[in-house]
C-alpha cells in the first residue's frame, strides 16, 4: 500500500503502542535508550517487546522472542520500532541481523539513532537486505522519550534538569534559612521519581552543608538509585556526610589536590574527580563532559541558588522543574537563582513553559531556556 493518509494513520497507531512499551523501561534502561517494538501482520499485533535494561535483549529481539512463544512467524511482517535498530555489536548483538534473519518485510522507525555507531547505518543495512523501511513516524514523541540519551550522543554531555522548590512569591527558604519543607508530600514523591529516572543527582557543597541530604530514591518498592554527585571546589565535604554512608556511588568533583582530604573521603566511600576552575567555581562544562563520558544521560540538579544560577549562566540548563507551593515567604526569603548579570528587563533570561500541572496541593512548572528556534512560540 502506498503512503496514504490511511497508511500513515495505521503506522501511527502501532507506533503509539511501541511507545507505550518503551515506557515500561523508563527507570531501568540507562545508559541505554528506551525502545519499544511491535510486530504486525495482517493489521494484527503478533509480537511485542521492549528494552528492559542494559545487557539484556533489545526491543526487537524481545518482540521476536514473544512471537516465538506465541508460535507465530515473522515472515512478511512489519516491525514498528521507536528507535532505529542497532547495527553494531555492543552489550548485545545487532538487532538488524535479527530482523533480517526473521524475514521481516517492512520496518517502520520512529526516529534515527544519534549514536555514531548507528546513526543511519541500521536503516541502510535493512534496505540493503531488501527490507522496506519507513522513517519518521511519531518522530518527535519517539525522540522525546530519550532526550537525555540523544543529547549525550550529539553533544557529549547529559541533559541537565534543575529542580527548584519555591513559594508563590519565588522564595526557596525562609529568612532564617529554613527550607524543609516548602512543598508537600506528593511533590516530594514526584521528585523521587525524577531521581529514579536520572543517571545522576547533583548538589553543591552549600546544599550538602545546609541539608546533609541522602539524594536517594525513597519510594515503596524496588527503584534504581542514581549516582550522587557533589561539587566541592576546595574539598571541604565531611567524611561523615550522610550520603557517603549509603549504598551506591558518590562522586565528588573538586579542584583541590589535598591528598589528606582525598584519602579520607575515599576511605569513606567517595570517588574523587579533579577538574579545573572557571571564574569563582569549578569548570561546569568540564564536569558535564566527564559525566557524559560516564554514560550519564540525565543529571537532576537539586542545588541552591548559587549552583543553579551558575549553571544557567554557563548555558548548561536544559530544563527547569519548578515546584511552586501556595505559600508566601516575603522579601526576606532566599531567592530562586543567583543571576548577578541581570540588571534590566532586557537582561532577563527568557523561558518557554512546556507544562504546568498540579502535584497534590502544589504546582509543577516544566520550562526550558528560550532558544532562537523558539522565536515563533
Amino acid at each position: 500500500m502506498n503512503d496514504t493518509p490511511i497508511r500513515r494513520s495505521v503506522h501511527a497507531y502501532f507506533m503509539q503502542r511501541a511507545l507505550e512499551l518503551a515506557g515500561r523501561g523508563w527507570y531501568t534502561t540507562r545508559p541505554n535508550p528506551r525502545v519499544g517494538c511491535v510486530l504486525v501482520k495482517d493489521e494484527a499485533i503478533i509480537g511485542e517487546g521492549w528494552h528492559e535494561r542494559a545487557g539484556e535483549p533489545h526491543a526487537e529481539r524481545a518482540a521476536l522472542a514473544d512471537l516465538e512463544r506465541r508460535g507465530g512467524s515473522a515472515r512478511g511482517a512489519t516491525a514498528y520500532v521507536t528507535l532505529e535498530p542497532c547495527s553494531h555489536t555492543g552489550r548485545t548483538p545487532p538487532c538488524v541481523d535479527a530482523l533480517i534473519e526473521a524475514d521481516i518485510a517492512r520496518v517502520v522507525v520512529g526516529t534515527q539513532d544519534p549514536n555514531p555507531r548507528v546513526d543511519g547505518q541500521g536503516v541502510a543495512r535493512l534496505r540493503a537486505a531488501g527490507i522496506d523501511v519507513v522513517t519518521g513516524v511519531l518522530a518527535e514523541r519517539c525522540a522525546q522519550i530519550n532526550a537525555g540519551f540523544n543529547q549525550r550522543m550529539r553533544q557529549g554531555r547529559p541533559r541537565v534538569r534543575v529542580k527548584l522548590a519555591m513559594s508563590l512569591d519565588g522564595r526557596t527558604a525562609a529568612a532564617n534559612g529554613e527550607s524543609q519543607w516548602i512543598t508537600g508530600d506528593t511533590a516530594r514523591d514526584d521528585v523521587h521519581r525524577l531521581r529514579a529516572e536520572s543517571g545522576a543527582v547533583m548538589i553543591g557543597r552549600g546544599t550538602l552543608v545546609a541539608d546533609d541530604p541522602s539524594l536517594s530514591v525513597r519510594l515503596a518498592g524496588e527503584w534504581p538509585q542514581p549516582l550522587r554527585v557533589v561539587l566541592d571546589s576546595h574539598l571541604e565535604i565531611s567524611p561523615s556526610a550522610k550520603l557517603l554512608g549509603l549504598p551506591g556511588d558518590t562522586l565528588v568533583f573538586t579542584a583541590s589536590g589535598d591528598r589528606t582530604r582525598i584519602q579520607a573521603l575515599q576511605a569513606a566511600g567517595a570517588r574523587i574527580e579533579q577538574v579545573g576552575t572557571r571564574g569563582a567555581g569549578l569548570d561546569l562544562a568540564a564536569v558535564m563532559a566527564l559525566l557524559g563520558e560516564r554514560e550519564i544521560n540525565d543529571v537532576l540538579v537539586e542545588a541552591g541558588p548559587t549552583l543553579a544560577g551558575a549553571l544557567a549562566q554557563a548555558g548548561l540548563v536544559d530544563e527547569y522543574m519548578i515546584y511552586m507551593a501556595p505559600t508566601l515567604l516575603g522579601d526576606g526569603g532566599r531567592s530562586l537563582l543567583k543571576l548577578p548579570g541581570v540588571q534590566t528587563l532586557a537582561d532577563a533570561r527568557q523561558l518557554v513553559v512546556d507544562a504546568i500541572e498540579p502535584v497534590g496541593a502544589d504546582w509543577r512548572i516544566r520550562a526550558r531556556p528560550k532558544r532562537s528556534e523558539d522565536e515563533g512560540d
